[in-house]
């Protein structure tokens, strides 16, 4: 033993002598009773017992040797006295924190515990009080220079039963089994995951409640990663083979791309059209080396058969793949929208509309565009532009590339820009629908087309003076106008010769998209309209107007050739500008946006039956949509798995009737044993009946107002209205104040873009 801890110890039993020395003859004695009640102990102390008894035998063996070394060396046991007092001071605290019991903290302070205290003790399992000298040896193990002291086992031992000891009785002696843990850890976690929905609504950014920046600023900061670019070409596999005249020929990597361009869509009745393989061709021979081109010089030898079976094949493939397998697809997916599918705008996170930017390939076009299959160009980082705001992290572009240019503009909405190589069009990543820049342009849009309800008797009493004008560039505005009102016609922009599809609008009528006749169908003065509207879709209308305004076209027409312009004296621009002095902000859209709105509320005041149940009240709403789609010549072609989802339904409706017939047959069976019985099982027995009887009868009204809408809608696209034209405040009003849930009218992406008209629209709304 080292001297420092013979002095420490013969220390502590001069104290012991001069406090109790009356009592020195009884300690072995207390010390052996100790020992018996230790003993007693429940099984799970029974190491605790062993190392208390290994520390009573080293006591004894000390107490020997403290009487031969006794004040040898004052101030050294003067020093240790202070660390000892130190030391049990902390360890009264943590006693006192574990019992809490003011009897032992007395006895622990007087330094000593009789076997009568120790009878007073709380029947704790965990909780063990050993003698004075017991605990000596519980401080030892904490000197450093504890060289001699040979039971490391113990050490490490007493230092690990403390930790769990104080663990027991900060816990009230209650064993914590580690299930448990895991078992609050699970709760812990699901309480989590049922609160993250409510934090994700508290977070959602009403910006429609906050202050508007001044006009013109569109942000004040603006971050994001910039664009998903398409990925680079793989050659085809070596056993796809390109043929010319009959000849296995293989292509460079440049050619053998652009050949899959075509080799996709080779069952697709674009690549039947002439203009359609001449555009191709052309632009496909540019990407060729000279072998090449004078190799293929006809398309028509070329046979690219090869090549479409192996892509169908790949589809084939993707349609079968397993469960595993998509959704590996899947996440990788989520992981690319995480990164590049999100920006931060004046310190909220927006959600970008379309982060990638478009494959390579050929272009379609609309209706008969003149340069449908030219090739659309890879587009590179050095074609983009991007925007962010100066004290944002510019996004880096792929390796060994470089921006075309980076700008700091908070005047436009973009992210990102680029001019496409076909109509040299500039296209643009932008903000998704939801977002606040989206949000505060559509309910400023129809906020313009609430303006124009005021005064709208007004324009329409001065086009109609305006029939009568001396100047036939007034009268020819007067009537462009009043189709414009009337029918909903898009303006018509003029179109550069050969570069688009040839589709017109109000300014751009030409004679030969108008008939007169002075009476047809039993009505007077009607125009028969038939030209190409927006995308090529066909607009064909006979609508009886005005007898002024059917005059006025007769005088248009007057000396014309088919070919010529119907409205000579007009154009965009001059009925643009008329539009502006009318009412700040008015153009033939706001016209368009009013109409639509105003008629969808009329229509849904006139078609909806309070009395209705909901599928009932959803046709009544789907009827006005549709009264406004073909206001706006919203029209489709039908869907081609059109007559096979019909037959489903009309099976499903079938097999609904068959279930209604068996269930009214029960109840008039149970109503009859009723009769006789007379008792309470079988009155409930018909209730549950008539129960099943009427959920039937709900269901099979529920089929046929939904073959009902399909059959109506089937060449009508509502959704063009209902996400453009249409007020959304009227639909969401309509809801709330007939009890339809708004969930039947938008879908999830629908109401994340109109949040701020479902937040602040009450069911007394009026347009």
């Amino acid at each position: 033993m080292s001297g420092d801890h013979l002095h420490n110890d013969s220390q502590i039993e001069a104290d012991f002598r001069l406090n109790d020395s009356h009592k020195h003859k009884d300690k072995h004695k207390d010390r052996e009773h100790r020992h018996k009640e230790h003993k007693k102990d429940k099984e799970k102390d029974r190491e605790k017992s062993k190392h208390s008894n290994s520390e009573h035998k080293d006591s004894e063996k000390k107490h020997k040797e403290k009487e031969k070394t006794k004040h040898k060396d004052g101030s050294s046991e003067k020093h240790k006295d202070k660390h000892k007092a130190r030391d049990k001071e902390k360890r009264k605290e943590e006693k006192i924190r574990a019992a809490g019991d003011a009897k032992i903290k007395k006895e622990k302070e007087n330094g000593f515990s009789s076997p009568p205290r120790i009878k007073d003790e709380p029947e704790d399992d965990s909780y063990f009080a050993p003698p004075k000298e017991d605990i000596k040896p519980l401080k030892r193990p904490r000197d450093e220079d504890d060289a001699d002291y040979k039971p490391k086992k113990i050490k490490t031992e007493d230092i690990k039963k403390e930790k769990k000891r104080k663990l027991e009785e900060e816990e009230d002696g209650k064993l914590k089994k580690p299930k448990n843990k895991d078992k609050d850890k699970k709760v812990a976690e699901s309480d989590n995951k049922k609160k993250k929905p409510k934090k994700e609504e508290e977070q959602k950014w009403k910006w429609w409640e906050e202050e508007r920046y001044p006009e013109g600023i569109k942000w004040k900061f603006l971050e994001h990663k910039g664009p998903v670019f398409a990925p680079p070409y793989e050659p085809l596999p070596e056993g796809v083979k390109f043929y010319y005249d009959g000849k296995v020929m293989k292509l460079s990597p440049k050619a053998e791309e652009v050949a899959t361009f075509f080799a996709k869509m080779l069952d697709h009745e674009y690549t039947t059209k002439e203009i359609f393989r001449k555009n191709f061709f052309k632009d496909w021979r540019k990407e060729m080396t000279n072998d090449e081109k004078n190799t293929i010089t006809n398309l028509s030898k070329c046979d690219f058969t090869q090549m479409s079976q192996y892509f169908k094949a790949q589809s084939e493939a993707r349609k079968q793949m397993s469960k595993e397998e998509k959704l590996k697809i899947k996440e990788e997916n989520e992981k690319l929208l995480k990164e590049y599918g999100f920006c931060v705008m004046d310190n909220h996170r927006e959600r970008i509309a379309n982060f990638k930017i478009e494959p390579p390939g050929l272009f379609r076009g609309r209706g008969n565009h003149p340069k449908m299959g030219m090739l659309k160009r890879r587009i590179m980082p050095e074609d983009i532009i991007i925007n962010c705001s100066k004290d944002s992290k510019v996004p880096s572009p792929p390796p060994g590339h470089k921006w075309k240019e980076v700008r700091h503009d908070n005047k436009v909405t973009w992210l990102v820009s680029w001019t496409e190589n076909i109509q040299g069009s500039i296209k643009y990543i932008m903000l998704n629908p939801s977002s606040r820049i989206k949000g505060e342009k559509d309910w400023q849009k129809y906020e313009t087309a609430r303006r124009l309800k005021k005064c709208v008797d007004k324009i329409r009493n001065q086009y109609r003076e305006d029939w009568k004008s001396k100047e036939m560039k007034v009268r020819q505005r007067a009537v462009a106008l009043y189709f414009i009102d009337k029918l909903a016609l898009r303006a018509g922009n003029e179109k550069e010769e050969g570069e688009t599809a040839d589709t017109v609008g109000c300014c751009s009528l030409r004679v030969e998209h108008i008939n007169l006749h002075p009476e047809l169908d039993g009505q007077e003065y009607v125009v028969e309209f038939d030209f190409p509207g927006k995308d090529s879709i066909r607009y064909y209308n006979k609508v009886p107007v005005e007898k002024r305004v059917f005059k006025n076209l007769q005088l248009f027409m007057e000396n014309k050739q088919p070919e010529d312009d119907l409205f000579d004296r007009l154009n965009t621009g001059i009925l643009n500008k008329h539009l502006q002095d009318l009412m700040e902000g008015l153009t033939a859209k706001v016209f368009r946006t009013y109409n639509a709105s105003i008629t969808l509320q009329q229509q849904l005041k006139e078609l909806t039956a309070p009395d209705e149940n909901v599928p009932a009240k959803i046709l009544s709403y789907n009827r006005a949509n549709r009264a406004v789609a073909i206001l706006c010549n919203h029209q489709r072609a039908p869907p081609k798995t059109f007559e096979k989802s019909m037959m489903n339904l009309q099976s499903k409706i079938d097999a609904k009737k068959d279930q209604l017939a068996d269930a009214r047959r029960d109840l008039k069976s149970a109503k009859a044993d009723a009769k006789v019985m007379k008792d309470a099982k079988t009155k409930k027995v018909v209730e549950s009946k008539k129960k099943a009887v009427q959920r039937l009868e709900e269901q099979l009204m529920k089929l046929e107002v939904q073959a009902t809408d399909r059959e109506e809608n089937k060449q009508i696209a509502l959704g063009t209205s209902k996400l453009n034209y249409l007020d959304p405040r009227i639909t969401v009003a309509w809801c709330k104040k007939w009890g339809v849930p708004i969930e039947k009218i938008y879908n999830k992406t629908q109401r994340e873009k109109f949040a701020w008209a479902i937040d602040m629209t009450d069911e007394d709304y009026e347009f």
